[in-house]
């Protein structure tokens, strides 16, 4: 009976520390740049962790911005995260984006870009800077896809641009 309640003591135990680590700041965000056949535009969608969203709204707005309910707040990190993510040519012209929506799902909080394929793209010079600039330990990671093999691109520590090459086929 004593190990029973031991183990049953050391499992609760066990699932407290993990729940508690969950909750606190990942300071990660994933984003997807996705070359779409089918609509012949390039998306992005970047997913954030709503704990993270929920401390950085109050940090960049003010104590009372409330990310999960208030529309209001949902379109300021939305507009935030859109002028922190740029994308270009090599030669610097950018990409514009449009924004083309958010949401809040489940434990995490999605911006949405959007804009038409060029005609000719041979590699994209990427900066995404949202949360980066609150947290220098922020990680933000772009998985680039539709253009032959996916390519991940990760920003940490002081790295501000990066540039993806395309394979002619």
């Amino acid at each position: 009976m004593i190990n029973f309640m031991i183990r049953t003591f050391a499992g609760l135990l066990l699932l407290l520390v993990a729940s508690s680590a969950f909750s606190h700041q990942q300071k990660t965000a994933i984003s997807t740049v996705l070359f779409n056949p089918r609509t012949g535009n390039i998306e992005v969608m970047h997913r954030f962790n709503l704990h993270d969203a929920e401390h950085a709204v109050r940090h960049i707005f003010g104590k009372n911005a409330d990310i999960i309910d208030s529309a209001k707040t949902q379109q300021q990190f939305s507009d935030y995260v859109s002028e922190r993510f740029t994308m270009a040519r090599e030669d610097g012209q950018p990409i514009a984006l449009k924004t083309a929506g958010f949401e809040v799902d489940g434990n995490f909080f999605w911006v949405y870009q959007e804009t038409k394929q060029p005609a000719k793209l041979d590699n994209l010079v990427i900066s995404h800077n949202a949360l980066r600039d609150l947290w220098p330990s922020q990680i933000n990671t772009i998985n680039v896809e539709g253009k032959g093999d996916i390519k991940t691109l990760t920003f940490r520590d002081s790295i501000e641009l990066l540039k993806v090459e395309f394979e002619h086929h």
